[in-house]
């Protein structure tokens, strides 16, 4: 097992709304997950929600960041695409099931953006991630 991350909430500092002000990242190699989208092994966009996309997407990821030797619980932070921001809103319990799924109850910091559109025009979601792997 990896040695966590530390996280820094200086006393000196208003409290966090979250878990820490800073995060350092524990010994080991930073992975740069491209863009994943709700792909299916032949390259088919798969989902009519924006969670059932969500859920490929993040399940895309864990497999990616597993085959460069890390874990859910490496993941440091996450920039979720959204075409549709509202369709998100709307679908927050499966949104939140599909996380719960793939990352149990990691949660890396995480920005939501919306977006006009995405290369792929089926997809609905894209997420970039960055993790910390140990060595």
């Amino acid at each position: 097992m990896s040695t966590p991350h530390r996280l820094i909430s200086p006393e000196s500092m208003s409290p966090s709304p979250g878990f820490s002000h800073a995060v350092v990242p524990a010994d080991g190699r930073t992975v740069y997950l491209a863009g994943q989208i709700a792909a299916d092994p032949t390259g088919a966009v798969v989902g009519d929600t924006f969670a059932e996309q969500y859920d490929v997407a993040l399940g895309n990821v864990v497999e990616a960041l597993a085959h460069a030797g890390g874990e859910p619980h490496d993941i440091v932070s996450m920039v979720v695409y959204a075409t549709d921001v509202q369709a998100y809103r709307d679908d927050l319990r499966g949104v939140g099931a599909a996380h719960r799924k793939h990352l149990n109850r990691h949660f890396p910091a995480m920005a939501l953006l919306g977006t006009t559109g995405l290369v792929e025009p089926d997809a609905m979601v894209e997420i970039i991630t960055t993790a910390v792997v140990p060595d």
